[in-house]
């Protein structure tokens, strides 16, 4: 937000010092914007420093700009603040480049006259070719008047060598600043300030402090610039005690009411995760402007209180302070979090009415707002409506779209979004523009929740290609994304690959080696890590645990469990004890898995009670089974799997009173049939199949196949379970046709449809059943294919007649 003003006369200041002596053409202009302030006062001129904001960042603002909050002279106030009410305004970027044409013109005439000549000039003219380089980033430029300063003998010009400091410190070059610095004869506190300013705006803000301790050994007097510029430092820093230390300075001289103060305040505590004294800050301020309030709501959204920032932002409204863009994107990531939608779409509204509708910042976060509560029509109307897209603004729709999947009513919703969310990362392809670590990590996370290997391979190559491979996020996202697709050697060869890693890399690939069964090399690979001096969490324990029940190691989970409590003072939590209790009940050791159920120091969750259910009802243990599906059932009264888990259990044990219970029940709660969907992805397309479904072209030829699979089968030794097929109370035979469960199906569809050694992918909406694991187990030996399916519990992965699940399906 800056203009250009063509200075006639100030008071004080005669307009005949400005003029270039050497220059008669050339018409004296300053640069006023937000980054510098300047004013002319009784013949001195005297400049303060306020950051502007990061182009990146769209939901809260960086420290730097909470803490430099100018305290405006009233006339410029006048002139610069529009009151309340609100008018509609223009608030898009827009290119000043053209405009300025002719001023840069001037400004390299001007710049080589000043590299020819020796003739002397005012040390006040050197400031609109400084501010120039400022705008342009030009570091050679500055040094060339810096140098030229030198030669007319003005470089122990106070003013003009603190203003050289900040031009330097804009350019990135804090050591040339450094050294003007330390070559000034005298210093006074905005010199000080300016330095410590730059060494914060360059990410050093350990330097800063420094500085300020520094002038405070010479006997320099911090000004309420200088302390908001001290308490940033310090949040950057995490140094909270420090930052305590200096608010006591704020305190003695009864200062906290500055605004500027104020606001560094504000940050400080809310970046120590102190709530209460942020918003006390905030609430100190006399005259709080849009920084101060944007700051206590982002500090409400960054510790957990969505409604106080939503309260704040109204009464914000209230007091005639008009939002700018980062209070925008502050408050509708608290409606993220709340998914308050209509509170959304209203500050969406006054978002348009206020001159934003434009805004970059502000459609990314609105959009992010309407995918997070599955409003993705409005969302890609806002999307597609974009004059210019920008690469936050693609990671943004990716983003929200992966998280949809998430959040879909159903598998069909899941799926639509996560396709929708490949065909925007095509789009973005295909537009030119280069994608970051941000979105292949996204979109690596979709073509694992849909297990497309070939998306994900063909991503793959892209990373190799864009020279994103050696990034620790893509690369942990490239295991994750390997594993959940089922290959366990790709995984394996991508961590490896890795040229760093972190803890959840190693815990990535520990976890996956445990899931597809491979126990040794996951217990291998924690020792592994212990060894090279990573600590452990308690994910990565979960995985260890995992690894420990699928090989049956109960004494190696005994000792791993105590090594998590006692050297890594990790508390156990629910996943832990899955972990144990899946051991002991895969081992058919049910009392021992219903004795660690006691010991917990929770009540049991769904998963718990679901592996107990499965265990007794494979070991014969009927009543501890009823009584395990009776606790499921309390947890949640509207889960539909666990009712015809339970009902078929009676109808096993031919319990007919407790069969009739449960169906009075299901009609209570009005539980329907099972949505049993399974879909197969087939060269870029998905295909969906459900249970019951009348196959038509081009399915028709999957009924004979499937039957010719089942005779094949039995002649090896399957057999049907009829007595596990699901019944309700409407059909007394079954519910779903004995023998056609979605996924083989989809199977069926996969061997017919694809290469001869091509694996089967497919992804099921609920757990298989007995009949289905046991019948996929014959026919990857059959048609020896490898068949990956995952369903609602767990990853299945049939090679020769063997899952990486050791079976346990078979116990569902």
């Amino acid at each position: 937000m800056s203009g250009v003003h063509e200075i006639q006369s100030l008071p004080g200041l005669p307009c005949s010092d400005f003029q270039f002596n050497f220059i008669q053409r050339v018409k004296i202009t300053f640069f006023f914007s937000i980054s510098d302030e300047i004013k002319l006062k009784n013949n001195e001129v005297i400049f303060s420093q306020f950051y502007t904001v990061s182009g990146e960042f769209m939901a809260s603002l960086p420290s730097v700009v909470v803490g430099n909050t100018l305290k405006l002279e009233n006339e410029f106030k006048k002139n610069s603040v529009t009151s309340l009410p609100f008018e509609k305004k223009n608030h898009s970027p827009i290119n000043s480049d053209k405009a300025l044409e002719p001023l840069n013109l001037e400004f390299r005439e001007a710049l080589s006259l000043i590299k020819e000549g020796s003739e002397k000039v005012e040390s006040a003219s050197y400031v609109p070719l400084l501010q120039e380089c400022i705008k342009k980033k030009s570091v050679s430029e500055a040094e060339a008047i810096h140098g030229h300063i030198i030669k007319m003998g003005i470089h122990e010009d106070l003013f003009l060598m603190t203003f050289l400091v900040n031009v330097y410190a804009k350019c990135g070059m804090m050591g040339s600043a450094r050294k003007v610095f330390d070559n000034l004869p005298k210093r006074n506190v905005v010199t000080w300030t300016s330095l410590m300013s730059g060494y914060v705006q360059n990410s050093q803000p350990e330097v800063a402090i420094s500085v300020f301790q520094e002038m405070l050994e010479e006997g320099g007097f911090p000004t309420n610039y200088t302390l908001g510029v001290a308490f940033n430092a310090c949040s950057l820093l995490g140094h909270f005690e420090l930052g305590k230390q200096i608010h006591a300075y704020v305190v003695k001289y009864e200062i906290g009411d500055d605004t500027s103060i104020g606001n560094a305040l504000c940050s400080l505590y809310s970046k120590s995760h102190n709530l209460d004294s942020a918003v006390k800050a905030f609430q100190m301020i006399a005259d709080k402007n849009v920084i101060s309030w944007t700051a206590s709501i982002s500090a409400c959204g960054d510790n957990g209180d969505s409604a106080m920032g939503l309260s704040l932002f109204v009464d914000m409204l209230c007091a005639d302070v008009e939002p700018n863009e980062f209070t925008f994107t502050s408050v509708l990531s608290l409606c993220c979090i709340m998914q308050a939608l209509k509170i959304g779409s209203q500050i969406h509204s006054l978002s348009i009415k206020l001159g934003y509708g434009s805004n970059l910042r502000v459609t990314n976060s609105i959009m992010y707002l309407y995918l997070k509560n599955g409003w993705i029509i409005e969302a890609k109307k806002l999307f597609d409506g974009m004059e210019s897209i920008s690469l936050v603004t693609w990671n943004a729709m990716i983003a929200g779209l992966a998280q949809m999947m998430d959040l879909g009513e159903d598998g069909i919703a899941a799926h639509s979004s996560g396709f929708e969310a490949l065909n925007t990362f095509l789009r973005l392809h295909h537009s030119g523009m280069k994608p970051d670590l941000f979105t292949f990590s996204s979109v690596l996370s979709v073509c694992s929740s849909l297990v497309a290997l070939e998306q994900g391979e063909q991503i793959h190559a892209q990373v190799i290609k864009s020279g994103f491979l050696s990034d620790v996020v893509v690369g942990t996202s490239l295991v994750n994304m390997y594993n959940k697709c089922g290959s366990i050697d790709r995984a394996s060869k991508a961590f490896v690959e890795m040229s760093t890693r972190t803890l959840i890399s190693w815990t990535s690939m520990i976890t996956a080696f445990a899931q597809h069964g491979y126990s040794k090399q996951a217990l291998q690979l924690f020792e592994d890590m212990r060894f090279v001096g990573v600590r452990p969490n308690k994910v990565t324990f979960v995985g260890v645990l995992s690894a420990c029940s699928h090989a049956g190691l109960v004494k190696e989970a005994l000792t791993y469990f105590d090594m998590m409590k006692k050297e890594y003072k990790i508390k156990p939590v629910m996943d832990h004890y899955a972990c144990l209790i899946d051991m002991f009940v895969r081992l058919g050791r049910i009392d021992e898995a219903f004795d660690f159920v006691k010991k917990m120091d929770f009540e049991p969750n769904e998963f718990i009670w679901s592996l107990l259910i499965a265990g007794c009802r494979s070991h014969g243990k009927l009543e501890l089974g009823f009584y395990a599906a009776e606790q499921l059932l309390s947890l949640n009264p509207k889960n539909s799997e666990a009712y015809f888990l339970l009902l078929n259990m009676y109808l096993s044990a031919e319990r007919w009173k407790d069969v009739s219970r449960v169906r009075k029940l299901m009609k209570d709660e009005k539980i329907g049939k099972l949505k049993d969907w399974s879909w197969i992805s087939i060269r870029d397309k998905v295909h969906s199949f459900r249970t019951g479904d009348q196959l038509n072209p081009p399915y028709e030829n999957i009924d004979n196949f499937l039957s010719d699979l089942h005779d094949k089968a039995s002649t090896m030794g399957f057999e049907l379970h009829t007595s596990l097929e699901l019944k309700n109370e409407e059909d007394d035979e079954a519910t779903f046709p004995i023998g056609r469960h979605s996924e083989k199906l989809a199977v069926s569809f996969g061997l017919l449809n694809t290469p001869s050694a091509a694996p089967i992918r497919v992804i099921k909406s609920i757990s298989m059943c007995r009949d289905c694991h046991s019948f996929m187990k014959f026919i990857s030996q059959l048609t020896s294919r490898k068949i990956i399916i995952r369903d609602s519990k767990r990853l299945h992965k049939f090679v020769n007649g063997h899952c990486s699940c050791g079976d346990f399906g078979s116990l569902v």
